[in-house]
């Protein structure tokens, strides 16, 4: 056994000796306190060359160390105890710690190593071990109990909760079976594991440690939870990760599960955070699988916690996009008005699309800012969701996080030349767009339109043959006046010089036929006048 001394040099030089003996492949020889008279001398020619005293002072110590135990030293230990032990020591195959008695604790190494095989333990560190073995000489540790056992050991580790270990033989209906200490047991399916089986055929063969849920008839009955323990280790993990978790924490993750309202990404075993879609990224997202898969490593910033619906869970928002810098900060100085940039259709409304000039900047076109060459009445006419589009930045406000484009300022104004294309009196083709009340509206090109008024319409020869007439029909128009500022050309009839060569003509010949009638009036007055 080990001796609990109070002097730390003392305690120190013991557990180098036992560490340099296994480090020597040999088994640490364990005092014993009825033999440390006798081998008090053989101790003292080894303990002057590490601590330097004079042998008679160094006997006197050791011998008052051995007496001085701690009020506990006989607590009555029995194997399947749960004991709070410290360690005080790690050897290269074994671990030693302080149970709290004149011996202290041994437990393999192996059992304390984490999933990639390292000792992340040191020593101070605390542990719950299990009793597998006590008497005089020593105290074996172990984390569950396990090796060959009789049922009285099995009844044991029932009644005061102590994990066993086994092996999982078959499958069978509804669960395993396993073997544990010689002994068939039978766990649920649904209690090996935390998460749902898909496969069972997956545990057959390996080996885990058990906490007996029921043991009747004498253990002709034994049935085994694994589901308990695991439970038990995660809300360990789970309290000791919320000890140091606080808001604006930057943490790294792994995405467990897509959502249409956001994603779970696994922080640590057991505690699960959700990034809302809105928090995904700066730009706008139909569905978050546009931004992550399941499985992803990602990097998130905490934004909140609170009480979750479970007793000892937490609610943590999470955020991806705040780990990069909000680009409406420097959109002031990447964009101006005037400016003609390009963009992507995030999505159309009734009243204009929305369109992305730069990743989480976006702008609204204005249904009257489609196009100068066509009257728009569907935004979809124009654009749709996804489109790549050229834009022109009218307005901006980036208090408001507001910018006014433009599409068909970005594409140029037609009307700028249109003086010098057309002149009053000029005989053009145009396409019949629309019909109205009180008039046609004829395109003479993409974006330029004049009106020929009704009125014109029914002082014209071919007004009955115009007025058969079709949108999407050609026409013959005579540009009668301009007004580029108020964007306006009147339009007539393309006959009208034909008719005013007819009118003078018709005049003429009005002329005509009166000066004759006159002179006709004036010799029938005549020869009126000479019968009388």
């Amino acid at each position: 056994m080990f001796v609990n001394a109070c002097d730390s040099k003392l305690k120190e030089y013991f557990y180098l000796l036992f560490d340099n003996t296994l480090e020597n492949g040999r088994r640490p020889c364990y005092l014993k306190q009825r033999n440390v008279s006798r081998k008090t001398e053989g101790r003292r020619s080894i303990m002057s060359d590490h601590l330097n005293h004079n042998e008679e002072e160094k006997e006197e110590s050791f011998a008052t160390l051995l007496d001085s135990y701690s009020p506990g030293i006989d607590t009555e230990i029995q194997v399947g105890d749960k004991l709070h032990t410290k360690i005080i020591s790690i050897g290269k195959d074994t671990v030693f710690v302080d149970t709290g008695t004149k011996i202290d604790g041994v437990v393999e190494k192996a059992e304390l190593l984490d999933e990639n095989r390292q000792m992340t333990l040191k020593e101070g560190d605390s542990l719950e071990l299990y009793v597998i073995k006590a008497d005089e000489d020593e105290i074996r540790l172990s984390k569950a109990v396990s090796g060959i056992g009789g049922r009285q050991m099995l009844k044991e580790a029932f009644e005061k909760a102590v994990p066993v270990e086994g092996k999982v033989s078959e499958t069978c209906k509804g669960g395993f079976h396993v073997d544990v200490l010689r002994h068939r047991a039978f766990c649920p399916i649904s209690q090996v594991d935390i998460n749902y089986v898909e496969d069972p055929a997956e545990y057959v063969g390996k080996t885990y440690n058990f906490l007996i849920a029921k043991f009747e008839g004498n253990g002709k009955n034994i049935v085994l939870s694994r589901r308990v323990l695991l439970e038990r280790e995660l809300e360990a993990a789970r309290k000791a990760f919320y000890v140091n978790l606080t808001v604006e924490t930057v943490l790294d993750g792994t995405v467990t599960r897509l959502m249409p309202y956001g994603v779970f990404v696994e922080l640590s075993a057991a505690v699960e955070g959700m990034v809302h879609v809105s928090e995904l990224s700066w730009s706008k997202i139909a569905t978050p699988e546009s931004v992550v898969n399941v499985g992803d490593k990602v990097s998130v910033k905490v934004i909140g916690i609170e009480p979750g619906g479970k007793h000892g869970q937490k609610k943590i928002a999470l955020s991806m996009k705040q780990l990069i810098e909000d680009p409406w900060i420097s959109a002031g100085d990447r964009f101006h008005e005037g400016d003609k940039t390009s963009g992507t259709v995030t999505r159309c409304t009734n009243f204009g699309a929305f369109v992305e000039i730069a990743p989480g900047i976006e702008g609204l076109v204005h249904i009257s800012e489609m196009s100068y060459k066509k009257r728009v009445l569907k935004t979809e006419d124009v654009v749709t969701a996804g489109d790549i589009v050229s834009v022109m930045i009218k307005e901006m406000d980036l208090n408001k996080r507001r910018i006014s484009l433009s599409i068909r300022d970005a594409e140029g104004d037609p009307w700028l030349g249109v003086s010098g294309k057309y002149s009053p009196g000029q005989t053009v083709n145009g396409i019949l767009e629309k019909k109205e009340k009180f008039g046609y509206f004829i395109t003479l090109e993409p974006g330029i339109t004049g009106l020929l008024p009704k009125s014109y319409l029914t002082r014209s020869r071919q007004s009955a043959m115009m007025s058969k007439l079709r949108e999407g029909d050609t026409i013959a128009v005579v540009v009668e006046a301009i007004n580029s500022q108020d964007r306006r050309i009147t339009l007539t009839p393309g006959n009208t010089e034909d008719e005013r060569d007819w009118h003078h003509f018709v005049d003429d010949a009005d002329s005509s036929v009166g000066s004759l009638g006159e002179k006709l009036q004036q010799a029938l007055t005549s020869k009126n006048n000479f019968k009388k």
